[in-house]
């Protein structure tokens, strides 16, 4: 088992906002990684405490394929200076592939989170 993990801005805090951001992010996560959803053991998002809108989680819900995966929402934890309007995901798949081929998924201003991975997650458009 791998983790993997994930990060996406939302420019405003409306549902479809927070949904388009989730669906994005883990169809991304997953397409980047070669993972379906049979693949995967679960799926936690955090969203920061300015994310209030809708469960991150609902809006992954929406992915076909995702009926089955177990999608759980938690709260960030506030930090002074942390990046605001942000949800972030862990997700956890059967894989073969080593840590080091396993590829984090950082969008919009969630790529200055982890500039040191995130070089082929900041050239991605949104669909």
């Amino acid at each position: 088992m791998r983790g993997i993990r994930g990060a996406i801005t939302i420019n405003e805090n409306t549902e479809n906002d927070v949904f388009s951001a989730s669906r994005w992010l883990v169809t991304t996560m997953c397409r980047k990684n070669g993972i379906a959803p049979e693949d995967i053991g679960a799926v936690i998002f955090s969203a920061t405490e300015d994310v209030t809108a809708a469960f991150p989680a609902a809006g992954a819900r929406q992915i076909p394929g995702f009926d089955l995966v177990p999608l759980f929402d938690t709260r960030q934890i506030a930090v002074d200076g942390s990046l605001p309007m942000c949800i972030r995901a862990l997700m956890l798949v059967d894989t073969d592939k080593s840590q080091r081929d396993i590829q984090h998924i950082y969008l919009g201003g969630a790529a200055n989170l982890r500039p040191d991975i995130c070089k082929s997650s900041q050239k991605e458009k949104k669909q």
